[in-house]
This record gives structure tokens, C-alpha cells and sequence, in this order.
């Protein structure tokens, strides 16, 4: 299928298409004017990598973990469980860290006291 027909079947643009090739997370064949045709596993391909996304991965992430995935349903092979269970750990710890910086903010407002700003004399 070309550019045009796979964007319209995953609802991505073209442009993010192409910006998905750059990143090497989609390789579409190329006819010999040019013209980029896309293999029958490419929307899954496409559905996959905006799935991954939703969860947080970066590009360079989900094309470490294309490998791991199969299927038009999004199934990993066990191959993927270290890289997401790197990126749970570092979520959690982010998540941890925005924890503590909210209570110690939420500490200040609490035991802070309020001044007027003082009015200026003319």
C-alpha cells in the first residue's frame, strides 16, 4: 500500500509516517520511482508503535522493542519484559520524585505566612 492508504487506514498523517521512517520504526519498500510502498503488517506495525507511545516509550525504545512484537493484536514476546520493566522503574521513580516535591510544596504553602506587598510612596 502507499503512504496515502496506510495513513488513511491507522488515521496517522503522512507526515508522522514518514517521521515514524526517519526513526527506523517502519521500512517501506521503494518502487523504482521512488515512491514508498508499505508490506500488508504495516498498519499493525503503525498501531503497535502508537500503542507503545500511549505508554510512555521513546522512539529510540520502540525500535529496540519492534523485534518483540507481533500479531495485528499487540502481543510481546518475552524479549520485551526487560526494556518495559526498565521504563515501569524509571516511571515509578519519576512518579516518586513529583510525590515528594507536591508534600514539600504543599508544606510550604501550609506553614507559610502571608505579607502584603508594601505600597509605594510618591
Amino acid at each position: 500500500m502507499k503512504i496515502g492508504d496506510l495513513a488513511r487506514a491507522t488515521g496517522i498523517s503522512t507526515r508522522l509516517l514518514r517521521y515514524y521512517e526517519e526513526q527506523g520504526l517502519i521500512t517501506p519498500y521503494r518502487t523504482t520511482s521512488g515512491h514508498r510502498v508499505y508490506g500488508r503488517d504495516a498498519a499493525d506495525q503503525v498501531r503497535h508503535i502508537r500503542d507503545l507511545l500511549a505508554a510512555g516509550l521513546s522512539t529510540s525504545a520502540i525500535r529496540d522493542l519492534l523485534p518483540c512484537v507481533e500479531g495485528p493484536g499487540l502481543t510481546l514476546r518475552h524479549c520485551a519484559a526487560p526494556t518495559l520493566a526498565s521504563h515501569l522503574k524509571g516511571m515509578d521513580d519519576r512518579i516518586s520524585s513529583l510525590q515528594a516535591a507536591r508534600t514539600a510544596l504543599a508544606d510550604l504553602l501550609t506553614r507559610s505566612t502571608w505579607e502584603s506587598a508594601p505600597t509605594r510612596r510618591r
